[in-house]
């Protein structure tokens, strides 16, 4: 049974303690092929398909560099701001775990492609928080153990354990921070925007598909805790793996509380690595964390130096995108957006969304008004991110341009857009396979005017008599018998028409 950790109150803690946090954030390249052997690259399939000799390390095989992977950890270094190495080369780190078929990781040691970088953190508040990135370096992904039969998913009280290695071999760029300090109560909430700000500039760089959820993008966070009068800092943990933006914050504030409890009552920190358990929050205890002296480094003599020329390194510079942030500061005054309507965007994740909706026809408040509001719950309710509805920018535009154009009202467009997520077919083929056209035609229009008012004559009388308010009741039952299609405003025309008010 494992034993629950005392944790210290969070206001205690960084009044008697400034964490100091260190992110190593591990982010899977979308290459057509694995790092160092013409394997596909892909999330998934039956176990042990996407396999060769080289990348199960098998004896005689021979690793090749993936020059598109070499690519993406220049345009990623240089999107940090980071300096380019002129040479480097990788280094085997040896150690054993079943998911590492060969016994060493191809990765790189002190000599990485990108180093002494940074990236700018905007926090909730709007306060900028200037993150320093130590390097960014490539190395291959190991594959994936299943263990069977325990009570966890870990290999303590497992029956039995598979091994799966079609991800043995998957580029890897490493992204390291300099030890970030100063953040004090906020250091959970610096971590999370830290990795949120890390996964859109990756978006934009197009070099990862960043699903947290497959594992793309991994975080492992180091906590440690200094005494307020102290000028060292004190023994870190390195929580593994962590797995979303949620869990990055929630990772980083129960270490804090744990060790603080620990150090108040006179213990010492284990430098370890530890998992983090998403039920309930808390991190546990793993292996002994190894020194780099552990992992017997040398250089890989299998493969050849990498020395990538200015003129290559000048030219991927060229082909950054905008960056992420300057992109919202456009988008913001662009779209005339208060900074709540911003960070409504960026809560439900629609800033591209909105603007691809907007390059298709639509106007900002428009496509605005559709993803953050009516399709943001569409998406809560299916528990899916907002861009895996089965629905696209053009066709939301679409549906914008059909109440414009008045051939749809906002409540049947509402209808077309279940039509679409339903998979029905585009927005024009719903209306005509549901019948939701308005009803333009006044004389049809007129019937059903005719109709209601003379079931309600007093409302009649009322209207007649100056109290044009009241047209609303009748409106209400045209639209009742329309079954919504009509167009309210030429209904409402038609009544005070009728009534000769």
């Amino acid at each position: 049974m494992t034993a629950v950790a005392e944790l210290m109150d969070y206001a205690d803690v960084v009044e008697r303690f400034d964490p100091v946090l260190g992110l190593e954030v591990h982010v899977e390249l979308s290459t057509n092929t694995k790092m160092f052997c013409g394997c596909v690259n892909e999330f998934g399939g039956e176990p042990n398909t996407k396999t060769c000799p080289t990348c199960l390390g098998l004896p005689g095989s021979l690793p090749v560099v993936n020059g598109k992977g070499v690519e993406s950890a220049i345009r990623i270094g240089l999107a940090l701001n980071c300096e380019i190495a002129e040479w480097c080369r990788f280094a085997r780190k040896n150690y054993f775990y079943p998911d590492q078929p060969k016994n060493f990781q191809t990765s790189q040691y002190d000599e990485p492609i990108a180093f002494n970088g940074y990236l700018d953190v905007t926090l909730d508040d709007g306060e900028v928080v200037r993150v320093e990135i130590e390097r960014a370096h490539m190395e291959e992904d190991t594959g994936k153990s299943l263990h069977v039969g325990g009570a966890t998913g870990r290999i303590h009280g497992a029956d039995y354990s598979l091994l799966d290695y079609n991800r043995a071999g998957v580029p890897l760029i490493e992204i390291v921070t300099k030890p970030i300090e100063g953040t004090g109560a906020r250091a959970p909430e610096v971590a999370r925007a830290y990795v949120s700000a890390l996964r859109d500039l990756l978006s934009a760089l197009d070099v990862s598909d960043v699903r947290m959820d497959q594992g793309s993008l991994r975080c492992d966070a180091n906590v440690s805790l200094m005494a307020k009068d102290a000028t060292e800092f004190g023994t870190r943990t390195e929580t593994k793996n962590v797995n979303s933006l949620r869990s990055v914050e929630r990772a980083v504030r129960y270490e804090m509380t744990r060790q603080a409890a620990i150090l108040a009552g006179g213990g010492s920190i284990r430098q370890e690595t530890r998992h983090f358990q998403e039920a309930d929050g808390t991190t546990s205890g793993g292996r002994i964390k190894e020194t780099a002296e552990d992992y017997r480094y040398f250089p890989e003599p299998d493969l050849v130096p990498i020395a990538p020329s200015r003129e290559w390194v000048e030219q991927l510079r060229a082909t950054l995108p905008e960056m992420p942030s300057e992109r919202r500061k456009r988008i913001q005054t662009e779209w005339s957006l208060s900074d709540e309507a911003l960070r409504d965007l960026l809560n439900v994740g629609a800033v591209d969304l909105v603007a691809a909706t907007v390059e298709a026809g639509a106007s900002p408040d428009e496509a605005r008004g559709w993803w953050v509001n009516t399709l943001a719950q569409e998406a809560n309710s299916r528990e899916v991110e907002l861009a895996e509805l089965a629905i696209t920018p053009a066709q939301v535009a679409e549906v914008v341009g059909l109440v414009s154009s008045g051939e749809l009202t906002n409540k049947l467009a509402k209808e077309v857009v279940q039509g679409v997520l339903a998979g029905e077919g585009s927005p024009r083929e719903v209306v005509e396979k549901r019948g939701l056209k308005v009803v333009s035609d006044d004389s049809a229009l007129l019937v059903a005017v005719d109709e209601a008012l003379a079931a309600q004559p007093d409302i009649a009388e009322k209207i007649r008599g100056g109290k044009v308010a009241a047209a609303g009741a009748i409106v209400g039952a045209v639209m009742k018998a329309t079954k919504g299609q009509a167009d309210a405003k030429r209904v409402r025309e038609l009544i005070i028409e009728r009534v000769g008010s």
